[in-house]
Order: C-alpha cells, then sequence, then structure tokens
C-alpha cells in the first residue's frame, strides 16, 4: 500500500557526485515531512536532510551542509538528495522516510516516529 523505493546510488570517487531519488507510492509527500537518513556500516542512524513544502523548510546535518541538497517533485511525487563533493566519510547506506512535521522551539522542524521507510540504496565513495 505505502512503498519508498530509493534509486540512484552506486560507486563514485571521490569529489564526484551523485543524485538519489525516491519515489512514492501510497502517501503524498507533498504535505509531509520527508528526510534523507544514512547509516554507515557499524555507525549509528544520522539524519542527513529534511524539507517540507508545506513550511518552506530544509535543514541539514553538519557534515553535508553547503554539499547536499534536498528537493521535491510534487507533481512526480519523487525526492530527491542532490550530493557533491562526495568524500569517503558520505560512504553508507541511504534511506528515504516520511513522517508528520513538528516544530520545535528553537530549532525548526523536524520528524517524530517516521513510519515509512525505504529500502535504502548504497553509496560508496572511493578514495
Amino acid at each position: 500500500q505505502v512503498q519508498l523505493v530509493e534509486s540512484g546510488g552506486g560507486s563514485v570517487q571521490a569529489g564526484g557526485s551523485l543524485r538519489l531519488s525516491c519515489a512514492a507510492s501510497g502517501l503524498t509527500f507533498s504535505s509531509a515531512c520527508v528526510a534523507w537518513f544514512r547509516q554507515p556500516p557499524g555507525k549509528e542512524r544520522e539524519r542527513v536532510a529534511i524539507i517540507s513544502e508545506l513550511f518552506r523548510y530544509t535543514a541539514y546535518a553538519d557534515s553535508v551542509k553547503g554539499r547536499f541538497t534536498i528537493s521535491k517533485d510534487s507533481a512526480k511525487n519523487v525526492l530527491y538528495l542532490q550530493m557533491n563533493s562526495l568524500n569517503s566519510e558520505d560512504t553508507a547506506k541511504y534511506y528515504c522516510a516520511a513522517s508528520r512535521c513538528y516544530l520545535v522551539a528553537g530549532s525548526g522542524w523536524t520528524g517524530r516516529g517516521y513510519q515509512y521507510w525505504g529500502q535504502g540504496t548504497q553509496v560508496t565513495v572511493s578514495s
């Protein structure tokens, strides 16, 4: 019923670029907070970026600021993550997820208890 499918991962040399996509069925991204997460092997999961078109809000982890851009194509119901200037620390499995939006005072919008997740797509950056 609800399905998120990531694509666009692969192997790239340091300094290169990739664009990940997340296609949704059974739900609409336009009114939700949707996010990209990543998890390197043996490391904890990290939220990379989040976007809300409704509240015109985007935010990024410090580790990717200035290099990654999150965006949505509402007509196609697809979420994107443009990744530039990739380095070895970006190697991880990347997931998209969707949530209701919650406002955190002094911080911004966030998602809680993300109910919908994709299967993930692997990104490997070689030195």
